[in-house]
């Protein structure tokens, strides 16, 4: 199977270079091997992982009823957004852009996180990466650094921070214009999204072990939320063209202006950060009210 990934991936990458006016919509504008890679490789070993743990009647306790369903929409919300001529569509269009973005930061690691797919993954895994990786020297360096990125407050401060980084103008700009930078930009939303998105949906109950509290995840998914509602109206109501990258390379749709463009993007900014927190809410007091029940029938039968 690997074999099979690296030659399509491959020819991929022959045929977008060679022939980039011919592709379907489907296929790259810009074929990119570490979106590939990434993407392709987590199904594999996901699906990898999931049939071996069927053989051996464990998929019972594997993640919820959905987990596969939630991963494959996951992944392939980010690959849609990157590996697709919907890449040329975001960098033509910034409310597009900003669906792109949220894709990558809130909807497509929402769900990965919410299929709980570590069990699956790592019994995906080939030896040899389960060996490296389970050398005390890995593993103690793995958990210094997710000890601080997942840490309440450095990961709200990344999960907003990274999304006001690269809506400062300037920097915005600059990022569109720079393919080193874009990839850059792209990467960081992808990884900070999928660290508080984990951290957030983590189906372990709170309190003990270093594991956040279920109200302490209420607490970071409402606090996220207010900047970037912050942010999407100043840009929706800004009243002038602070994107002016987006008339350079022309829009994409010749009947949205700067104008109204901004404000459609800046609305995205504001709401759909917004509805994703409101359902991760959801999700938390789902679970906080499943955890109270059998200390409400305990109290009932004494």
């Amino acid at each position: 199977m690997p074999a099979a990934i690296l030659l399509a991936g491959g020819a991929m990458d022959v045929l977008c270079d060679r022939r980039p006016a011919h592709l379907p919509w489907w296929m790259p504008s810009v074929f990119s091997w570490p979106v590939y890679g990434g993407c392709i490789l987590a199904l594999w070993l996901y699906c990898r992982g999931w049939r071996r743990l069927r053989r051996q009647g464990m998929i019972s306790g594997i993640g919820p009823g959905r987990a596969p369903v939630f991963f494959l929409l996951g992944v392939g919300a980010i690959y849609a957004v990157l590996q697709t001529h919907f890449l040329y569509a975001a960098q033509h269009l910034f409310t597009f852009n900003r669906v792109q973005h949220l894709a990558m930061h809130h909807l497509g690691p929402f769900l990965i996180a919410l299929s709980d797919p570590g069990p699956v993954l790592r019994h995906g895994a080939p030896p040899w990466l389960r060996a490296a990786l389970g050398r005390p020297a890995i593993r103690a360096a793995i958990r210094a650094v997710m000890r601080w990125v997942q840490h309440p407050m450095p990961a709200c401060l990344l999960f907003f921070g990274l999304v006001w980084l690269w809506l400062i103008p300037p920097v915005h700009v600059r990022a569109m214009l720079d393919p080193t930078l874009f990839a850059v930009m792209n990467a960081s939303m992808v990884i900070d999204g999928l660290l508080f998105w984990f951290l957030i949906l983590d189906p372990r109950p709170g309190g003990g072990g270093g594991i956040l509290s279920q109200p302490a995840r209420l607490f970071l998914v409402t606090a996220v939320q207010l900047p970037q509602i912050a942010a999407g109206a100043a840009i929706a109501f800004a009243g002038r063209d602070i994107y002016p990258y987006y008339d350079i390379c022309g829009r994409l749709v010749p009947g949205i202006d700067a104008g109204l463009d901004q404000q459609i993007g800046g609305s995205i900014v504001c709401y759909g950060g917004g509805m994703m927190s409101a359902l991760a809410a959801l999700i938390l007091f789902g679970r906080l009210w499943r955890d109270d029940r059998p200390a409400a029938t305990v109290r009932g039968a004494a």
